[in-house]
């Protein structure tokens, strides 16, 4: 009786160390082709959707979202999400709602009914119009900075998470947060060499590299484009009386009005010194000078340097030149935009000049 008791439990565990070691080897396989998928770009947006993919194979639930920390402002923003939509436009201070309290703290948090923890911030639900019932939040860390979080929310047929689901998340984490870190840095490597340091706009570079482009897509789709040359009137002025150092927060401010008035398709370059070209692909100069007109009130009802309490008004010349009406070329375009920019200059300043057509060459006229 005894040798059968023996061998019955003999089985029974050599089952159970079957059962654990094929968990185990499913695991690890796992976990090593995440870590192949996630070093296998360098793109920011591949490796959300890994992210993603990923962690919803590894916990089956309802929704899903994994949000960055701005440090410079002590926020969460949502940068990936599935099964909650809104939720993007949704920003999160350190240490508010469960998200928040993860990134401060740095510890993972299981919440099995999320009604009675007063740590979540039922704004998102009324946003989202989503019902939450659970929720599985875990820190991405790396280097011991806290980098972000990530959310696992409702898992699937009303289970409870559990410790298992929070380890393996961790794991998961641990490896996203290593690729989030390189395809960060190869981010802000890239913006250097294409990005102005100050205004934190194109560079004169990108600008020449961008023109190169959107004409040869002019020429091979017979569209049209459009672009804006202008310098802020009496900036010297401005240096010369504050400083440089006021001076550099003028042109920050002017960096801001210009991405607030104008398209996400619209490129916006700080050509040098105080002088900016935008960049208006599908445009033709009747658009453009309308545009041009909403940046020049925008910029001279703009206060600057209102936070220093100086409250200074300003005021600035542009040029307009257009492809195919006023030149055919990179060179001309930017020449004759150059020109009417001076034109209006030299005519008082605070105006809009147009370049004139081709067939009357260097000719620019003031509008």
């Amino acid at each position: 009786m005894k040798t059968a008791q023996l061998l019955q439990r003999y089985r029974l565990e050599n089952s159970r160390l079957r059962t654990a070691l094929a968990q185990r080897s499913k695991e690890l396989s796992f976990f090593i082709n995440s870590g192949k998928a996630l070093t296998s770009t360098l793109e920011f947006n591949k490796i959300l959707r890994v992210i993603m993919e990923r962690a919803l194979r590894l916990i089956k639930c309802d929704a899903w979202s994994l949000l960055l920390l701005d440090e410079e402002v002590q926020e969460l923003r949502f940068v990936a999400a599935k099964g909650t939509k809104g939720v993007k436009k949704i920003r999160l201070k350190v240490g508010h709602g469960i998200a928040g309290w993860v990134a401060k703290t740095g510890q993972p948090l299981i919440i099995q009914d999320i009604r009675k923890d007063r740590r979540f911030n039922r704004a998102a639900d009324r946003i989202t119009r989503f019902k939450t019932r659970s929720v599985l939040c875990v820190p991405i860390v790396n280097k011991k900075r806290t980098i972000g979080v990530l959310e696992m929310i409702n898992k699937q047929n009303r289970k409870p998470f559990d410790e298992t689901d929070q380890d393996l998340l961790r794991k998961l984490v641990d490896q996203a947060a290593i690729a989030l870190e390189r395809a960060s840095l190869y981010e802000r490597m890239s913006n250097l060499a294409i990005t102005d340091d100050l205004t934190k706009l194109f560079n004169f570079r990108y600008l020449d590299q961008i023109l190169d482009r959107e004409i040869n897509r002019c020429r091979r789709y017979g569209s049209v484009l459009s672009l804006i040359f202008f310098d802020m009137d009496y900036f010297k002025h401005v240096n010369d009386v504050h400083g440089h150092l006021m001076g550099s927060k003028v042109l920050i401010e002017v960096a801001h009005i210009l991405i607030e008035n104008l398209r996400d398709v619209d490129i916006i370059a700080r050509y040098g010194g105080d002088e900016f070209v935008v960049v208006l692909p599908e445009t033709n100069v009747e658009t453009a000078v309308r545009i041009t007109h909403r940046l020049h009130k925008s910029l001279k009802a703009h206060e600057f340097l209102k936070e220093e309490r100086l409250q200074i008004k300003m005021s600035a010349s542009f040029g307009i030149a257009g492809y195919p009406e006023h030149a055919m070329t990179k060179r001309d375009l930017v020449r004759l935009a150059d020109q009417a920019m001076y034109l209006a200059k030299t005519s008082g300043r605070d105006q809009v000049c147009i370049a004139e057509k081709r067939q009357a060459r260097s000719r620019v006229r003031a509008h």
